[in-house]
């Protein structure tokens, strides 16, 4: 091939992104960066994070809770779809007690502006918080969480 100056295309993968334009209406941001918090279940961050394991991907939908950075609830599969954030918000909502209403803050993905979401949203009376379109510094609390989280893996499985 270097002989005859043959040069292979290899088309670059997509990265995954989970927006899809504005399919609902435009959330506040409450929480403009201030991921701190003094009890329990008064704010939550959620977003999804892929891994790359030898079988293929898997994603990984996580509630983290901003008072102490414990992850709330999880769920993992191959498919970045409604399922997999709906099943995690619902087994979060089944951790509250009557009187919590957290404020649950995510970016602008798809999965978090389908009617399914808003639905038990509202249905769980919790407040949503969404970042800007395209500013992932409004989710850093939720991307440092993951940064751990993918550089302790690689240690566990590498080291």
């Amino acid at each position: 091939m270097k002989q005859n100056e043959l040069i292979v295309y290899q088309p670059k993968q997509k990265k995954y992104s989970s927006y899809m334009g504005e399919i609902s209406p435009e959330v506040d941001n409450i929480i403009q960066r201030d991921f701190h918090s003094t009890e329990l279940n008064t704010k939550w961050l959620t977003d999804i994070t892929e891994f790359h394991i030898p079988t293929g991907k898997v994603y990984l939908s996580p509630i983290v809770d901003c008072f102490n950075g414990i992850v709330v609830s999880w769920t993992i599969g191959t498919s970045p779809n409604a399922d997999l954030v709906n099943t995690m918000l619902d087994n979060a909502i089944a951790t509250l007690n009557p009187d919590d209403y957290p404020i649950i803050y995510s970016d602008r993905g798809a999965h978090y502006r389908w009617p399914g979401w808003i639905k038990r949203m509202d249905d769980a009376k919790l407040i949503r918080s969404m970042s800007r379109k395209g500013c992932s510094p409004d989710n850093s609390a939720c991307e440092g969480f993951f940064g751990r989280l993918k550089m302790r893996c690689s240690i566990v499985i590498h080291g």
